[in-house]
């Protein structure tokens, strides 16, 4: 049995709650931290987009990550977003995150422009001075940057990546990760891509939607990623049963969609901070739709 390390199983890349005013509730922050525990997920990776890490100014991003540690119960990672313009900027997260006690971070490349190879790898060099171990983020649609199967390897090959998570969507690119780094871990990226990534391999999940419905998404990530195959069927029911509603992880509005499926399911999802704004009204008739079809189906935690 894979040795359970602090970026293995369900890890919730979390919903940051925000006040009426916009203002950071670290209250409700850490309730949610507990909450996600409570319900059977293995941890929580705050700072990442999902958290709108890019909107929060230093001090509240500091004080996200000591609220995580803090709220955090044994056992319960922290999986700390440390994604910057550049690698200094990283660096400084990773330190700030290793000062808090988080348990490992997630690094994207560097976001302030198309980097080259030799520049992604200097950045992943770079963090890693921090001591604390990095799971890579491919992200290519949102920063320029891919994270292509044989770079993923010269970085692991290197020290400086422990897993990486793969957001492209396409679990063909798992294979090829897996036979140029065999021992690297892969991390599921996208919540509509559970079980195919589950099946390849996959022994971790940077997941959206287990802010809204806890139990279900870990039950169909244990089921993806047992490796029994006596376990797909039922495995199955549930992706197809979630599958409209997981598919909003990977759209533009996924913040809006995974904050407005708490708020219909009774926990605190609350509103998003600028640019992103209050969803158009359609959009936001279809994801209530599929949030209460789940929800139907009883998969309401």
């Amino acid at each position: 049995m894979t040795e359970q390390k602090p970026w293995h199983g369900v890890i919730v890349a979390s919903a940051l709650p925000f006040n009426e005013d916009l203002s950071v509730n670290y209250d409700k922050f850490a309730k949610h931290v507990q909450f996600l525990a409570d319900n059977g997920c293995d941890g929580i990776a705050p700072n990442g987009s999902l958290g709108e890490y890019q909107n929060l100014s230093e001090e509240e991003r500091a004080r996200v990550i000591t609220t995580a540690v803090d709220a955090a119960p044994e056992g319960f990672s922290v999986m700390a977003g440390v994604g910057a313009y550049g690698a200094l900027q990283s660096l400084q997260w990773a330190e700030q995150a290793a000062e808090a006690g988080a348990d490992c971070v997630m690094l994207l490349p560097p976001n302030a422009y198309r980097a080259s190879r030799e520049q992604v790898k200097h950045h992943y060099a770079t963090v890693a001075q921090a001591g604390l171990p990095i799971v890579g983020y491919n992200n290519p649609i949102d920063t320029k940057v891919d994270l292509v199967p044989d770079l993923i390897a010269e970085i692991h090959d290197a020290g400086h990546m422990v897993g990486v998570k793969e957001f492209t969507g396409d679990p063909r690119r798992i294979y090829e990760i897996q036979e140029l780094a065999p021992s690297i871990d892969i991390l599921i990226g996208t919540d509509d891509s559970v079980l195919e990534v589950g099946i390849a391999g996959a022994v971790g999940w940077v997941a959206g939607y287990p802010n809204a419905i806890p139990q279900a998404t870990v039950e169909l990530f244990k089921l993806s990623t047992s490796g029994d195959v006596r376990d797909l069927e039922r495995a199955r029911t549930i992706y197809r049963d979630l599958h409209s509603l997981l598919r909003w992880d990977t759209k533009t509005e996924f913040v809006e969609s995974i904050k407005l499926s708490m708020d219909v399911l009774g926990l605190y999802g609350g509103p998003c901070r600028p640019p992103r704004l209050p969803l158009p009204q359609d959009v936001a008739d279809r994801i209530v739709a599929d949030t209460k079809a789940a929800a139907a189906k009883g998969y309401d935690q």
